[in-house]
């Protein structure tokens, strides 16, 4: 082959080669249109958000809501009380003085609704009806002994034994010392289900010691007194 040819067909070869450059040039055309277009619809997704924020306005509380608020807490409170009282606790006036020193007349007790067990020292408040009209069905004594126990008084001494030993009493002044028979014959051994219960204010108190009274049933026992809401500033009880 000539000189001539071979330059011929080289021109050739040069011409069927594909030139490259114009298809990446097209390429990153359509790439930087794509991304173009992405801007362009989140830029509009910001605006439509930011126009929706303006059309809704905030809501502003009034006063009167506030004080619609107020109004449903203190009603809330006011339920749960009168639940708390219905069901778990009650309230009990004192009458008469045969708790004195411990109890006065007009003094108002908070007592618990329920007393799984009575026990010596409570002061419990008991509703056992009486074939007497003169008796109050309603009591406010002191549980001297409980089921099982065995209750003494030496009248002479003002004292009062329990299964034979003395009973400590610091709740009687010594002016009030268990002085009166009523119609007590000792000793007397409490049964099941019974408690023996006497005043505080020995010589001024019917109670267990009179047969008008007698033992008390447990379930007649109302509740048994927590403390004392009024006269104010003297709310504790002593539990001896």
């Amino acid at each position: 082959m000539d000189e001539f040819e071979m330059n011929q067909a080289e021109g050739i070869r040069e011409d069927e080669t594909p030139e490259t450059p114009d298809e990446n040039k097209d390429a990153t055309e359509i790439t930087a249109d794509t991304e173009t277009d992405e801007m362009i619809e989140n830029a509009r997704e910001i605006l439509a958000g930011e126009e929706e924020k303006e059309e809704t306005p905030e809501k502003k509380s009034s006063p009167l809501s506030g004080f619609f608020d107020i109004v449903s807490i203190v009603a809330s409170a006011a339920i749960i009380v009168a639940v708390s009282f219905l069901f778990l606790f009650r309230t009990v006036g004192v009458s008469g003085d045969s708790m004195f020193p411990t109890l006065h007349d007009g003094d108002r007790l908070i007592l618990s609704a329920f007393v799984i067990k009575p026990e010596c020292g409570d002061i419990v408040v008991t509703c056992q009806p009486s074939a007497y009209s003169y008796v109050e069905s309603t009591l406010v004594k002191r549980v001297i002994a409980t089921e099982g126990q065995t209750v003494d008084i030496d009248f002479e001494k003002g004292i009062v034994t329990i299964d034979g030993k003395e009973l400590v009493e610091p709740y009687i002044i010594e002016e009030n010392r268990t002085h009166e028979r009523e119609s007590f014959t000792a000793p007397v051994t409490v049964p099941e289900g019974y408690i023996f219960v006497m005043g505080d204010n020995r010589n001024n108190s019917t109670d267990s010691r009179d047969y008008r009274v007698g033992l008390i049933r447990e379930e007649y026992v109302m509740g048994k007194a927590l403390f004392r809401i009024a006269p104010l500033g003297k709310f504790k009880l002593e539990k001896y």
